[in-house]
Formats: C-alpha cells, sequence, structure tokens
C-alpha cells in the first residue's frame, strides 16, 4: 500500500514522502496515528498543492530578508561605552546592547540571536557585525563605538 507521510517517522521517511508498506502497517499504525494517509489520487494532489506553496513562501521569506540586508548594509548604529585613562575600555558592546540601538536609532526589530558576533566589542571604533537574517542571507551592519 502507498502512503504520504504526515509526519517523519524513523525508519521509513520524512514528512511528504510517499513510501510503499505493508497494507497491515498502514492500517494498524500509520493511519490509526494519523503519521499517514493512503496515496489516492486527491491526497497526492493535496500533497502537491502544498509544496509548491510551501515552495513560494521560502521564496518570498528569502527575497524580503534580501531586500532587508540591503537595506541594512547602508545604515549604521552608534553606541557609547565608558572609558578610562588612557583609552581604556570598561565592559563591553554586547548584542543586546546593538539590538536596542538598532530599535532605538534605525526601528528595525533585529534579534540578538542572530547577530553572530564571535566576542564582544572592546574597543572604540567602527566594526561590522554580521547578522544572519535567513539561512542564505547574511548582512553586515556597522557598529561605531563611541566614548560616552
Amino acid at each position: 500500500m502507498k502512503v504520504i507521510l504526515l509526519e517523519d517517522v524513523k525508519s521509513l521517511g520524512k514528512k511528504g514522502d510517499t513510501v510503499n508498506v505493508s497494507d497491515g502497517y498502514a492500517r494498524n499504525m500509520l493511519l490509526p496515528k494519523k503519521l499517514g494517509v493512503e496515496a489516492t489520487a486527491k491526497n497526492l494532489n493535496e500533497l502537491k498543492l502544498q509544496k509548491a506553496h510551501e515552495d513560494k513562501v521560502a521564496a518570498q521569506k528569502l527575497e524580503e530578508a534580501r531586500a532587508f540586508a540591503k537595506e541594512l548594509e547602508d545604515k549604521s548604529v552608534t553606541v557609547a561605552i565608558k572609558v578610562g585613562e588612557g583609552g581604556k575600555v570598561f565592559g563591553s558592546v554586547s548584542t543586546k546592547e546593538i539590538a536596542e540601538a538598532a530599535k532605538e536609532q534605525l526601528g528595525y526589530e533585529i534579534e540578538k540571536k542572530k547577530m553572530q558576533l564571535s566576542t564582544p566589542i572592546k574597543v572604540l571604533g567602527t566594526t561590522e557585525v554580521p547578522i544572519k537574517l535567513h539561512p542564505k542571507v547574511t548582512a553586515k551592519l556597522k557598529v561605531i563605538v563611541k566614548e560616552a
């Protein structure tokens, strides 16, 4: 019996796969637990439409991420930090502070988790911070660190 999987099933396949299983396994395991549906023409067509819709949504999100990345490339955020004698910086600038500054100065809601800052910024000047907007899109935001 051909079955379309509605969820990932270990040792059988991933969601959306069409697999061939024994009648008993399908009737007693997959269908009652709503792990799959019988692969009829109607169900196959619905699966095809659903995949097309998911692809369209994914392409739209990718395009939005690219547009936002282009917008961010031109912008910069200024963050103030305390500096002692001899230009010694107290503390550091974290992703949380950069996210707050971006919201306040630019009006953009950027999640701090998306910022890929390897080490906190501990120097005055301009630093480019990579921001992962999408698995395929990474933008760079200029962060200007000034003396408070």
